[in-house]
C-alpha cells in the first residue's frame, strides 16, 4: 500500500461529513472509545486544550498554537477540515504529519477498521492522538469536528475547554435553537477544567453557567474584556473575538502553572500563518485588484466578513460565490451586498449546491451575476472583468475556498 492508496482506502470509508452531510454524524462515542482501547489510550498522553463553538474554533486553535510554541513548547494541532493536504488536519509545530506515519498507521489498523467499521473522522481522530502521544508532544490544541458531547475527540481530559460562540449552523445534527446548540458545544465542559467562552447571548450563556456549575468548572467569558492589546498577522475582523479568545485561554493556563510570557504572546500573535500554516482566513491573493477568499460560510461568520468588505475601498465588487446544500440560505442571501458582480458556483464536492440554483435564489434578493460551472472559471471570469482598483472577493464556502487555494 502506498501514502496515497492509504489515503484514497480513508477517503471511501464509511460516510464522510465532509463530503456527505448528514447520513455521515454519528450521534455515539462508543467506537471512538474502542479504537481510543485498541491503541492504548493515546489520549491520556499528552496533556490538551479542547476548542468547540460555531465560528473562530480554527483560529483560535491555531493563533494558541503559535503562541505556545513561541512559548518553547512542542504543540499538536488538530484541526478540520483541510483546504489542500489530508495532512494539514494533523501538525506539529506547524509542520505536517509526514506521510510515512499516515501509511503505517493505517496499514497497520486497517483490520481493527474493517471489522469496526470506523468513519472517516474517527479514524482521523485516532490517527492524530497515536501520532501525537508517540511524538510525546508537551500540548495539543484538538478542534472539535461537530458539536462537542458527542464529537470524537470528545474523549480527551483538556486543561483548558474553549467554546468560541454559538450560531445556528448544522442545525440537522445539533438542534435548531442557540440554546439546543449551546447544550451540545456545552457538552466539552468537563469536571473542574476551567472553560473559557468567546461570545454568548442570553439564550446561551444559561446554558452555560448552568452545565459549569454542574461540573464544578470554573467558567471565563473573553466578551467581558476590552480587547486584546496584541496585534495578530491575521487580517479579519472577526480576529478580534478569537484574540480575546485565546488570550483569555492563556491566563487560564498561566494560572495552571504553564509559562507563557507576554513576549511569546506578543511574537505568536504575530506569527500565526508563519508558524502554523493557516490558511483562507481573509487571505489576501492579489493587490490589484484587492482580492481575498475567505471560510466564512454561516450567517453569522458571513456578518462580519461582508462588513469588512464593505469598509474595503474599491471602485466595484466582485463576488465569487458558492456553497453546499445544508446552508439556510434564506438567512445568508440577505447580508450579502446588492451592489455588486457574481459569479455563483458550484464547489467541486457531492454536497455542493448548484450554481443556477443558486443564481436564481439570489436574484430574489437583488443578487445579480451570471453562475458558472467550476470554481476555477468563475474566479477567472471575475478576474477578466475586474480592474486594478476593484475588489474580488471568494467565499461561501470551505470548498469553494480549497479550489482556489
Amino acid at each position: 500500500m502506498t501514502y496515497q492508496e492509504a489515503i484514497d482506502w480513508l477517503f471511501v470509508q464509511l460516510p464522510m461529513y465532509q463530503k456527505q452531510g448528514k447520513v455521515a454524524y454519528k450521534a455515539d462515542l462508543s467506537n471512538t472509545i474502542k479504537l481510543a482501547n485498541h491503541l492504548n489510550n493515546p489520549q491520556h498522553k499528552f496533556k490538551s486544550i479542547h476548542v468547540g463553538g460555531t465560528n473562530g474554533k480554527g483560529s483560535t486553535s491555531h493563533m494558541l498554537a503559535s503562541v505556545m510554541q513561541e512559548a518553547g513548547y512542542k504543540v499538536g494541532l488538530y484541526t478540520s477540515p483541510h483546504l489542500k493536504d489530508f495532512r494539514e488536519r494533523i501538525k506539529i509545530n506547524g509542520q505536517m504529519i509526514d506521510k510515512v506515519s499516515v501509511l503505517d498507521f493505517v496499514k497497520y489498523n486497517q483490520p481493527f477498521f474493517k471489522d469496526n467499521q470506523l468513519s472517516f473522522f474517527e479514524m482521523t481522530v485516532g490517527l492524530a492522538f497515536n501520532y501525537f502521544a508517540n511524538e510525546k508532544v508537551d500540548i495539543a490544541i484538538v478542534e472539535v469536528g461537530l458539536g462537542g458531547r458527542l464529537d470524537s475527540t470528545n474523549i480527551i481530559i483538556p486543561e483548558v475547554s474553549i467554546i468560541t460562540n454559538i450560531g445556528l449552523d448544522h442545525t440537522q445534527f445539533l438542534g435548531n435553537t442557540l440554546e439546543l446548540i449551546a447544550a451540545e458545544k456545552a457538552g466539552i465542559i468537563k469536571p473542574k477544567i476551567p472553560c473559557v467562552v468567546g461570545a454568548t447571548t442570553e439564550e446561551t450563556k444559561k446554558v452555560f453557567d448552568s452545565r459549569a456549575k454542574k461540573q464544578n468548572a470554573a467558567i471565563y467569558y473573553a466578551e467581558l474584556e476590552q480587547k486584546c492589546p496584541y496585534k495578530t498577522d491575521l487580517l479579519g475582523n472577526y480576529q478580534k473575538e478569537n484574540s480575546k479568545t485565546a488570550l483569555k485561554t492563556i491566563e487560564a493556563l498561566n494560572n495552571k502553572g504553564w509559562e507563557i510570557s507576554k513576549e511569546a504572546i506578543k511574537k505568536g500573535f504575530m506569527a500565526v500563518v508563519e508558524n502554523t500554516g493557516l490558511l483562507g482566513r481573509w487571505q489576501v491573493l492579489n493587490k490589484a485588484p484587492f482580492t481575498v477568499c475567505d471560510t466564512a460560510h454561516n450567517y453569522e461568520g458571513l456578518q462580519i466578513v461582508v462588513d469588512q468588505i464593505k469598509n474595503q475601498p474599491k471602485t466595484h465588487l466582485h463576488i465569487v460565490f458558492g456553497v453546499v446544500k445544508d446552508k439556510n440560505l434564506e438567512r445568508i442571501l440577505p447580508l450579502l451586498p446588492k451592489n455588486a458582480t457574481y459569479y455563483f458556483t458550484r464547489p467541486d464536492n457531492p454536497r455542493g449546491f448548484s450554481e443556477k440554483e443558486l443564481k436564481e435564489l439570489a436574484f430574489k434578493y437583488d443578487l445579480k451575476g451570471g453562475s458558472y460551472a467550476s470554481v476555477k472559471e468563475s474566479f477567472e471570469e471575475a478576474e477578466k472583468m475586474a480592474i486594478s482598483t476593484d475588489m474580488i472577493y471568494i467565499g461561501g464556502s470551505t470548498f469553494v475556498v480549497a479550489e482556489i487555494l
